[in-house]
């Protein structure tokens, strides 16, 4: 269903919705007319290595209040009061808040960009009995982490079983059998985590999983690139982060890697679309999310709201978007009264239509079931060649920890 024009009175009411909050938060009736309230407590990254994905993720979720309330920032009458904290991708300053805002009576925490801070804050949740909804972070580890954590984003997994299905459906139709993989990867903890990932969905059913780890601090590639190269792999998987990632892919070119194998990485933010150079169009990039590549009511919503912004939609958009939508799904179930098992149970098997297409809330284990996508450049700007049915990439499911 389309949302409602919005009057500029209603946009100003979802923007004060959206400004930090300095008054003691929670989930009180206020004096006038017996009007509600339930505040959010958005912890994420402004700051630090990931200040862009956090920026995103905000940047979505106003967009998705706006769509969700249309316009009003309110539910049923109930108003949604929004606080952001920056977290700076550091763990403790994420528990530090996360304790915090718990302490001040907060029924709802979202945003996470970092993993490492998921990851820490999940437990805050399930001992405050707070519902917790992460954003961007992609650990498989919050799938199923206790029963107040959700995830709006998708996971690692997912991203894996998208390369699989890119796998699968190469030339000779062999769907994967016998065929070779190599992980390029640096030698650290999100290079070594990336390999795991890849084995643990690739490497079933007759393929071969090896990897090729850089020192991080490696600067000459070549060494690296041409291991790769003698391997003489079916599929090449990037798992890449840092300044040397615009070298690490000409040199690849250069070494002959990306005509020998298909070689598929992520795509990621706009920002890093030039790193890619001339070999751009010899590379498979499996996405989370394409910008502009969908056409729904909820995609028309966002690119609207973003319009006026003078925003543009990146990656973690709809982890945003999504995460604002569960936040208005919770407080329609529970009401002002922030009760949180009735915000967990409305959660639960909950199907609803986000920014790239349907999503389901998986009720045993809370992972967040999506489509994903293989996408190649068309110029500048990447383009969807291949949707892949959520179901498809549909994590393992695990028992609620």
């Amino acid at each position: 269903m389309r949302r409602p024009a919005i009057t500029s009175l209603a946009a100003a009411a979802v923007a004060a919705a959206l400004a930090t909050s300095c008054s003691s938060p929670g989930s009180t009736a206020s004096g006038d007319g017996g009007a509600k309230e339930v505040e959010v407590a958005l912890i994420t990254s402004t700051s630090g290595p990931l200040a862009s994905y956090g920026e995103q993720y905000l940047q979505g979720f106003e967009a998705g209040l706006d769509h969700a309330t249309g316009g009003t920032g309110k539910i049923d009458g109930v108003e949604i009061k929004v606080s952001r904290y920056d977290d700076g991708g550091d763990p403790a300053k994420g528990v530090s808040l996360a304790k915090k805002s718990a302490g001040q009576g907060v029924r709802i925490i979202a945003g996470t960009a970092a993993s490492g801070v998921a990851t820490q804050i999940a437990p805050v949740a399930a001992q405050n009995k707070i519902l917790y909804i992460s954003g961007p972070a992609a650990t498989d580890a919050l799938t199923g982490a206790n029963k107040y954590t959700f995830r709006s984003g998708r996971q690692t997994f997912q991203d894996v079983a998208t390369a699989q299905q890119i796998l699968m459906k190469q030339e000779d139709g062999g769907g994967g059998k016998g065929k070779k993989v190599v992980v390029l990867a640096q030698d650290n903890a999100f290079g070594q985590a990336n390999v795991a990932a890849v084995e643990s969905v690739l490497g079933t059913g007759g393929t071969t999983v090896d990897s090729v780890l850089a020192p991080p601090s490696a600067t000459d590639l070549t060494p690296t690139a041409t291991k790769v190269k003698a391997a003489k792999p079916d599929m090449v998987f990037v798992a890449w982060a840092g300044d040397t990632a615009q070298s690490m892919w000409t040199t690849l070119d250069q070494q002959g890697v990306l005509d020998a194998a298909t070689v598929v990485t992520g795509l990621d933010s706009r920002a890093s679309y030039p790193v890619f150079g001339k070999a751009r169009d010899k590379v498979t990039l499996l996405a989370h999310y394409v910008p502009g590549a969908i056409d729904n009511p909820e995609a028309k919503a966002v690119e609207e709201y973003f319009g006026k912004k003078g925003w543009k939609t990146d990656l973690f958009t709809p982890d945003g978007f999504n995460a604002a939508q569960m936040v208005a799904q919770a407080v329609r179930e529970a009401g002002a009264d922030g009760d949180t098992d009735a915000m967990v149970e409305a959660l639960e098997g909950h199907t609803f239509a986000g920014v790239k297409g349907e999503n389901t809330v998986r009720a045993s284990d809370h992972a967040l079931l999506q489509p994903m996508f293989q996408a190649e450049f068309d110029g500048d700007a990447p383009k969807v060649v291949l949707t892949v049915d959520a179901q498809g990439v549909a994590p393992t499911e695990k028992k609620i920890g």
